[in-house]
């Protein structure tokens, strides 16, 4: 049995299917609580709509000996093997019993017609069964696609196997230790949680960058559904026919498709319905709330991640003052990087002196083992790169766009205007991105929490500002996408229009979708992919499962 304070003692048979198929997927569903549809569990949940409605029941006394049964959906469980299972059909006579387990699929063409996994699944089955009182010595395999029913004996060898099996997993429990990836597993590509688990990802690691080891894309390089933004003041959101309605002035504007949206951000006076807010959060779509500038106020979303494991490993970590100042000088030390990289790529004639202090600096930073000395050099750094920034803008004769040094709250400028716009968005895309994750996004480790600041986030878009925020602001200037009219000017700083604010985040959605080859893995993806990557690798390094981060650097 497993402490009280951690998982649930009685395991589901299904999960012993999945211990028995990959570990680490055991250990992912069950002790972390990680769950992502495929099209296979989507096609596994239709074939078993109609077995799940129950119906029927189990004989209740040895005077119901004689009758013959057959019940759906039957929940028992074993207390002293410590399992529990809902049986898709259970059938028989008097107290002899027979499961039968539905199956998608086509029977696979192999020796015996049935697989491991769904052999031991079977087979607790049949254990709960006999604990229950029944004599059960065999169970049944329906295979939905090929309309094919296979038998399964309850030998000595498959109990054996079974009872092995299920003191594996009790071990597994006891240890809280996550089981290592498959090895370049063809069960991966197919897995629902391969984003999650990241397995030729964390092998590579595990093995000490071992240069040999071909790293498979299993990860997509995009996302099938995008970000919504939403800033026409004075509308109203609700939801119809499973699409996003948006409303002004009693007309419908635009009706948007749930299933298309991965997250809603609403910028100043938008109203949105309690049941559209429902069905966002049943659906785990992010809903983030801007001020009108841009100032990104929260978010709301489901119930809390179920990976409980990783919160409390993360606020052990932000407890440790050398692992808070190892992850911190490699959070700069990529940060200054890149910053020297945007110089090097955009710049006409970028100062060779400033570039070396950018190197030294990043150096100095990698090898700092103190978290105020590294703020230090993080501002020396970030006054040396933003004191070239202006060569990189492309010069007019208006001088429109005419930038000193960098300034916020108010920023007093246009230049500075975008830049903290465009570090706005990004910060809502990290903190949702960590709480998706897992983590809490208000506790950092180089970032002090502060009341309502999301230390997390701030910390992992450090090494991202430069290369997503800067880069769409030098384009948007350079390519003339917004224009000096599309600024308010006043005595206390400056402000975007509402008609730029629509270019300038179309600019932030195309870079987010630009796809580059990742600098360590070398495949190509996308940099809203890279964002959750790095956050996952993140949790692998805080649950001690490799021994570094992998920092961000672009060449």
């Amino acid at each position: 049995m497993t402490d009280k304070n951690s998982t649930p003692s009685l395991i589901p048979a299904r999960m012993v299917n999945e211990y028995v198929y990959c570990p680490r997927l055991f250990y992912l569903e069950w002790v972390q609580g990680e769950w992502t549809d495929s099209v296979d569990t989507l096609k596994g949940n239709l074939a078993h709509k109609r077995v799940d409605k129950e119906s029927g029941s189990l004989p209740e006394s040895e005077a119901d000996e004689e009758i013959d049964f057959k019940a759906r959906s039957v929940f028992l469980s074993a207390e002293r093997l410590g399992v529990i299972a809902r049986m898709d059909i259970v059938e028989g006579h008097g107290r002899v019993a027979c499961p039968v387990d539905y199956k998608k699929g086509d029977m696979p063409d192999i020796e015996g017609g049935v697989y491991e996994p769904e052999k031991i699944q079977l087979c607790v089955q049949g254990l709960i069964l006999q604990e229950n009182g029944f004599e059960c010595t065999q169970g049944m395999i329906w295979y939905a696609g090929s309309r094919q029913k296979v038998k399964v004996i309850f030998d000595e060898r498959l109990i054996a196997r079974t009872l092995q099996i299920l003191t594996e997993i009790r071990e597994l429990l006891k240890q809280k230790k996550m089981p290592p990836p498959l090895d370049c597993s063809p069960k991966c590509p197919k897995c629902s949680l391969v984003e999650i688990c990241l397995p030729d990802e964390v092998t590579f690691f595990r093995n000490k960058r071992d240069t040999d080891f071909k790293i498979r894309r299993l990860v997509p390089a995009r996302q099938d559904n995008l970000p919504l933004y939403l800033y026409s003041q004075g509308a109203k959101l609700g939801i119809k026919d499973e699409c996003i309605q948006v409303r002004k002035d009693g007309e419908t504007i635009e009706d948007i498709g749930l299933k298309d949206v991965s997250s809603v951000s609403i910028f100043g006076n938008i109203q949105v319905s309690t049941q559209l807010m429902r069905e966002l959060c049943s659906r785990n779509i992010p809903l983030s709330f801007f001020s009108y500038g841009g100032w990104f106020y929260g978010f709301l979303r489901g119930m809390d991640h179920k990976n409980v494991e990783l919160r409390i490993k993360q606020f052990e970590k932000a407890g440790d003052k050398e692992f808070c100042a190892k992850l911190a000088s490699l959070l700069v030390y990529g940060k200054i990087m890149n910053c020297r990289t945007m110089l090097r790529r955009n710049h006409p004639e970028p100062d060779q002196e400033i570039l070396a202090n950018l190197k030294r600096i990043s150096q100095k930073a990698l090898q700092t083992k103190d978290i105020e000395t590294l703020l230090g050099l993080e501002g020396t750094a970030a006054q040396l790169y933003f004191s070239q920034f202006a060569g990189m803008l492309k010069k007019n004769e208006w001088g429109e766009f005419a930038f000193m040094e960098r300034n916020r709250r108010p920023p007093r400028d246009p230049v500075n205007c975008l830049l903290s716009y465009g570090y706005s968005l990004l910060v809502k895309d990290f903190t949702i991105a960590a709480a998706l994750v897992g983590f809490d996004p208000y506790l950092g480790f180089y970032h002090q929490p502060r009341y309502g600041r999301p230390s997390l986030a701030l910390d992992m878009m450090e090494e991202f500002r430069p290369l997503i925020v800067d880069s769409i602001v030098i384009i948007c200037i350079n390519n003339e996408i917004i224009k000096k009219d599309d600024f308010i000017v006043r005595n206390l700083g400056v402000s975007i229009k509402n008609n730029a604010k629509k270019k300038f985040i179309q600019a932030y959605s195309r870079r987010m979708e630009t796809l580059i080859t990742h600098p360590v893995f070398k495949y190509k993806i996308s940099y809203r992919q890279v964002i959750e990557v790095q956050l996952r690798l993140l949790s692998r390094f805080i649950m001690d499962e490799i021994q570094e981060y992998p920092v961000f650097m672009t060449r």
